[in-house]
Formats: C-alpha cells, sequence, structure tokens
C-alpha cells in the first residue's frame, strides 16, 4: 500500500502508550497537558532528530481524521444552553477584538498581506480540545469561571474556522461568505431537526448495541462525522469546520436518553478519540515539525518567542473580557491565559499557509512552535492562578455526563 510504513506505524503505536507513563511520572512534579509529551516525543523520532518515523500517507490520513475527532469532541463537550449570554456575548467580542488586533500584528510581521491574514488568524484561536480536559481534571466545567473559559474557547475554535474558510478558501471573499452561509443552514437545519426529540426508538437503538458488535452509537458518531466533513470539503471549506459542527449536531441528538446509557457513550467515544485518533494527530504534529527551519533561522527562534508574547496580547486580553462578573485579577490573568492557549488551529492554518506557498515554512515553524510553548506553559500558570483565587482550594473532577439529558 502506498505510504505504509509498518515500522512507522509500530513507533507512532508505541508512543501513544509511552505518552501517558511519562505524563504520569512528570504529573508527580507538574501537571503538563499530554498534549505536550506527545508532540515532544513526535519530534524526537521524526526526520529532525533519530529519524525513525518519516512522513507517512497512512499516518498522515489518520493524523487528519485525529484532527477532526479532536474538533468533534470540542463540539460535542459545549454546553451552549449554559454558556449562552453573557459569555458568549463576551467571548464573542473579544475574539472580534483579537482578530483585528491579530490581523494587524500579522500584518506587522509579514511581508504580504496574505501571510499577514494567515498569521492574524492564527493568533486568534483557543485549543478548546486542549483546556477541556484540564477543566474537567480541575472540577472546573460547571463553575462560572469555567463556563467563561468554555465560552472563550468555544468562540476560539468556532471563529478562526470561519475566517479561514472566508479568507484562505482560494475564492473571492463574497462569494465564501455565500457558501459558508450554505453550509451553516444546512448544519443548522439539520441541528434544528434533531434538537426537536427526543428519539425513543434511537435511543433504544442505542442502549440496544452499547454492548454488542453493533456498537450503534460509534458509528452514528463515524457517520456523522463523514458527512459534515465531506459536505465542507465539497463546498471548499476547511473541513474542521464540518467536524466542529458534527459535534455539536451529535450532542444535540442524543438530549433525552438514558443517564447512565449516555455516560457509557462518551466513554466510548472518548476511547475511539483519545485513546486513537488524537493521540496520532499530536504526535504526527511533532513527526512533521521542522525543526531544523526553525533552529537554522535566528530569526526564526525571535519570532517564536515573539509570538508567545502576541498570544497573550492578541488573545490573552480580549478573552479575559468573558470572566464573570466580580472576578478578581488572578482569575482574569487565569483566563487570558487559558484564552492564548493554541496549537491545533496553528497547525492547521499554517499548514495551509505553506500549501498555498504564502507562508515560509520557517515562520510556520515558529509559529506552531509558539502554540507548542503556548500548551505547555499558558494551562499550568492558568490553574495556578485559580488555586490561588480559590485560596489555595482544589475542586473535585468533574463527572458528569457532557451530553445534556432532559430531567
Amino acid at each position: 500500500m502506498d505510504g505504509l510504513d509498518p515500522i512507522s506505524i509500530g513507533v507512532v503505536a508505541g508512543l501513544a502508550v509511552l505518552a501517558p507513563l511519562v505524563a504520569s511520572l512528570i504529573g508527580r512534579v507538574a501537571k503538563v497537558p499530554l498534549v505536550v509529551f506527545e508532540i515532544v516525543l513526535g519530534i524526537v523520532v521524526g526526520p529532525s532528530l533519530l529519524g525513525w518515523v518519516n512522513e507517512s500517507g497512512f499516518i498522515d490520513g489518520l493524523s487528519e481524521f485525529g484532527l477532526a475527532m479532536l474538533f468533534f469532541m470540542a463540539g460535542n463537550e459545549i454546553d451552549f444552553k449554559a454558556i449562552s449570554g453573557r459569555p458568549l456575548r463576551r467571548a464573542s467580542l473579544g475574539w472580534l477584538i483579537s482578530l483585528a488586533a491579530g490581523v494587524a500584528a500579522g500584518l506587522l510581521v509579514s511581508p504580504s498581506i496574505e501571510a499577514g491574514i494567515v498569521v492574524g488568524i492564527a493568533l486568534t484561536s483557543t485549543a478548546l480540545g486542549t483546556i477541556m480536559p484540564v477543566l474537567r481534571d480541575a472540577g472546573e466545567l460547571s463553575t462560572p469561571f469555567g463556563r467563561a473559559v468554555t465560552a472563550v474557547g468555544a468562540v476560539g475554535e468556532f471563529g478562526p474556522l470561519v475566517a479561514i474558510s472566508v479568507f484562505l478558501s482560494g475564492r473571492a471573499p463574497l462569494t465564501a461568505a455565500v457558501v459558508l452561509i450554505g453550509f451553516v443552514l444546512v448544519a443548522g437545519l439539520a441541528i434544528f431537526l434533531a434538537s426537536r426529540g427526543p428519539y425513543p426508538r434511537l435511543h433504544a437503538l442505542v442502549a440496544a448495541t452499547l454492548h454488542t458488535s453493533g456498537q450503534f452509537a460509534v458509528r452514528l458518531v463515524l457517520f456523522v462525522v463523514a458527512a459534515l466533513v465531506v459536505l465542507s470539503m465539497v463546498l471548499g471549506l476547511d473541513m474542521l469546520l464540518g467536524a466542529f459542527a458534527a459535534g455539536v449536531l451529535y450532542r444535540v441528538l442524543l438530549k433525552g436518553g438514558d443517564r447512565a446509557d449516555l455516560k457509557l457513550v462518551e466513554s466510548k467515544l472518548e476511547g475511539v478519540a483519545f485513546g486513537f485518533l488524537v493521540p496520532i494527530f499530536f504526535i504526527y504534529t511533532g513527526v512533521t515539525f521542522d525543526l531544523t527551519s526553525l533552529l537554522s533561522s535566528p530569526s526564526s527562534l525571535v519570532l517564536m518567542v515573539a509570538s508567545v508574547v502576541l498570544l497573550l496580547l492578541v488573545r490573552g486580553l480580549p478573552g479575559a473580557l468573558a470572566a464573570p462578573p466580580g472576578s478578581g485579577r488572578r482569575d482574569r490573568v487565569a483566563i487570558g491565559l487559558f484564552s492564548a492557549t493554541g496549537l491545533p488551529i496553528i497547525v492547521a492554518v499554517t499548514g495551509i499557509g505553506v500549501a498555498e506557498g504564502v507562508l515560509q515554512a520557517s515562520t510556520a515553524a515558529a509559529l506552531v512552535g509558539a502554540g507548542m510553548l503556548s500548551v505547555l506553559l499558558f494551562p499550568l500558570l492558568a490553574l495556578g492562578q485559580r488555586k490561588r483565587a480559590l485560596g489555595g482550594r482544589t475542586l473535585p473532577p468533574d463527572t458528569e455526563v457532557h451530553v445534556p439529558v432532559e430531567g
């Protein structure tokens, strides 16, 4: 099979097992997000260092599906009812400010308007799929603080995807906007129809196949993701927009099911996503990371450090606008740090820029490197600020079902 490298497949699978072991050991000293270890291990075994794993068409395909599942899980995690109102309004305002500031900063540091737009969009992202597990483990998902961070993350995922579809689709912006509206109408109609449930027969089929080879719920997820991803690609939009919408649709579709069944379905989805596909994406991100271009160019290293600062200024400061009323300085700082945590969309946007020939490989490596540093540093610093704001108290991990149910 073209692009099938058995050694690379074996090494990537081994790294997916090794990463949580290393994270567990390091976690005794500092809570570092798992994705950091996955990316670093990918860099170590990739062409930049040991050369054990090279770029592979087969692994690249799994990586793309892993990225799609990451955005599906992000859409599936969001309870829009919980973040509606002030959190979502303030988060949206903050993102619009980030977009204006990001494009302005991108134009200042880039040689062309096209490159400036790519850099600007990359600076406006928030890695919701990365910070949601952090919030869950910290017991913050259902708190006002957690809802504010979730709102910022939701807009920070969806907003850049819209911007990619409008400005980086290769179409005239007006035509791209019309196509985007068409996709939103189709996806919105599907979500509206799904929300008219509950659907007892669907829930009964899900329950009947939970412990059989049928696994209808998991198969339905894969179908919904594939259908909306294909629709977005056919329309010339970024596939991640379809994956995100699929997560929202699936969450609404299962509303009203049995709580225990939904909890089990959620566990199965997390197993498929975070146990299989998503680790491949992050490990392969490390494998394909152009460390040589970054280290061979002093200006790229400077740009990487500058981009970390820009993430804080462009994304972090506006993101803090979503802080709940009465929030203290430490909570606002924590929300700003979570807001500035970005990587998956940075990888996607810079990849488009390099493929279109508007962004240099060294610049893309600097931006991705900044995203890696943000994932490594900002959640840790944010949790520290939040813990101090709580007076040193810690909350129990969230154990609630993330698919809403009717009481």
